[in-house]
């Protein structure tokens, strides 16, 4: 459902089956990679199953990229197909000039030039057969998506989606999201270019009722999931906090919510704890990447609960354990695995891990180091196999020779009451070599003085861990896939340096 426009599941079938047949029909070879440059539209999602029902690689676009990023991938990634919402209609005429490997454009919602609206085009073929593409052993390794990572350092490298990692996720999200004795309701208002395609899809295999969202709206989430009993809602962290601080949180009736899912980054534990108050026992997370999609670990209703209780409080700030399908641990810098409770790289083994980067083989090489697939991410198990993330590997802070992670110092600083939201990065220090630094946002009508976050900070932390300096400001930068993007917050304090560390 997306305001008027719906589609009943055999509605579904029948659409995406003839959008394949009109692909096939145009001359789509197998896997050839067709891209979708939309806002959030149900059509997104008959397009998404379309082109795999063709034969086709998904390749999700982030409408919220700059366009020369869009066009950077695009050539890398030789896409042949392209639907677009007739809203970018002035950005896929310089996308049409860049992109020399291009053949065909679809205008999902309207007719736009030469272009056939979806509607048009799926109206100009004959039906055919449906193709087959499996085999006896489900055609393991053929290509389903190629998918953008969506760091802040240099160009985004195109994941490989195979059949087995995308149909373990699909596995695993039907198992640990399932709840008995309830139609599922799945509200999806963060872009389904991001996170929020990949689990309307996988609602699909739970027979849900996806209502689309034009964008996020703090006050519309809410009254939507009263209106329409609401049972399944991902947000990420930055949205949930937005939901919580909304002055019309608490008019409304949340009691059809059984799977509120935060993933995307690490979540104050204050602000969980606050969830499950509002929300009631419906607060879970995972933690997953590009690489290895959305559930390496799973952390459920019921322990975030007891945590929010104060059984075991710690827990509020794990991501979970691992799933049944992969294999954690804890690596230090020579591919030795470590204990419970030593801090190390994160790395995965299983059927949820991409094959590798496209025509990227050093790339490939770089995260299949010792024969782990290794995720970039700072963290620890403990003894209960509960695992922590504390950084990105890369975003480190090394200070007087000790390692901060800034993921430690954010949740130090999120604890206090009037922040909304805050960002610590190591800016250059001539006596500590890198000086911890904290912008923070302020929840509306509230203040503090530096010296009062400096204060709470050393008494959580330690003078070592501590921020020197705090800058407060209206609002943070984030990346377009809405995390935030220390790159720039680091680049005026790093500009005119050989290197980013010091």
């Amino acid at each position: 459902m997306d305001g008027g426009l719906g589609y009943s599941y055999s509605q579904l079938r029948d659409a995406t089956q003839i959008l394949a047949a009109a692909m096939r029909a145009k001359g789509l070879n197998a896997e050839d990679r067709a891209a979708i440059y939309s806002l959030n539209d149900a059509r997104v999602l008959v397009c998404m199953l379309g082109i795999m029902r063709a034969g086709g690689a998904w390749v999700p676009i982030n409408y919220r990229n700059a366009i020369d990023a869009n066009v950077e991938f695009m050539k890398y990634a030789e896409i042949r197909w392209l639907f677009y919402h007739s809203s970018f209609r002035e950005q896929v005429e310089q996308i049409r000039k860049l992109v020399p490997s291009l053949r065909n454009l679809i205008c999902i919602d309207a007719s736009a030039g030469d272009d056939p609206s979806m509607e048009q085009f799926m109206s100009r073929i004959k039906p055919l057969e449906e193709a087959d593409w499996g085999d006896p052993m489900g055609n393991p390794d053929r290509l389903v998506g190629l998918v953008p990572t969506g760091g802040t350092t240099g160009a985004a490298k195109g994941v490989r989606v195979t059949t087995v990692p995308w149909a373990t996720f699909t596995e695993l999200a039907g198992h640990y999201w399932h709840s008995e004795g309830i139609d599922p309701v799945c509200l999806s208002t963060a872009p389904l270019s991001h996170a929020a395609g990949v689990v309307s899809f996988a609602m699909f295999t739970l027979g849900a009722t996806n209502i689309v969202m034009p964008r996020f709206d703090a006050g519309e989430v809410l009254q939507n999931i009263e209106r329409f009993r609401v049972t399944h809602l991902f947000v990420p962290p930055t949205a949930f906090y937005a939901l919580l601080d909304h002055p019309r949180v608490r008019d409304f009736n949340y009691a059809s919510l059984r799977v509120l899912l935060l993933a995307a980054s690490p979540v104050s534990p204050d602000r969980v704890r606050q969830g499950v108050e509002v929300f009631g026992p419906c607060i879970c997370q995972c933690y997953g990447q590009t690489e290895a999609p959305m559930l390496l670990t799973w952390l459920d209703q019921k322990t975030v609960a007891a945590a929010a209780a104060g059984d075991h409080p710690e827990r509020l700030r794990s991501c979970g354990r691992a799933t049944y399908s992969v294999r954690l641990a804890i690596m230090d810098n020579e591919g030795h695995l470590l204990p419970p409770n030593q801090s190390g790289e994160i790395v995965a083994r299983g059927s949820l891990v991409t094959p590798g980067y496209h025509n990227l083989p050093e790339a490939t090489a770089e995260i299949r180091r010792y024969g782990w697939h290794h995720t970039g991410d700072v963290g620890y198990q403990d003894a209960d196999g509960f695992f922590y993330i504390v950084d990105r590997k890369k975003d480190m802070i090394i200070t007087g020779g000790f390692n901060v992670f800034s993921a430690e110092v954010e949740a130090a600083i999120m604890s206090l009451p009037e922040v909304f939201e805050c960002a610590v990065i190591g800016i250059p220090n001539e006596k500590w070599g890198e000086a911890v630094k904290a912008i923070v946002v302020f929840r509306r009508g509230q203040s503090l003085k530096e010296d009062a976050v400096l204060a709470h900070c050393r008494a959580k932390l330690g003078s070592v861990k501590s921020p020197k300096t705090i800058e407060f400001v209206a609002e943070i930068p984030k990346t377009p896939a809405g995390k935030i993007d220390r790159k720039l917050l680091r680049a005026p304090y790093w500009a005119g340096m050989r290197r980013a560390v010091h």
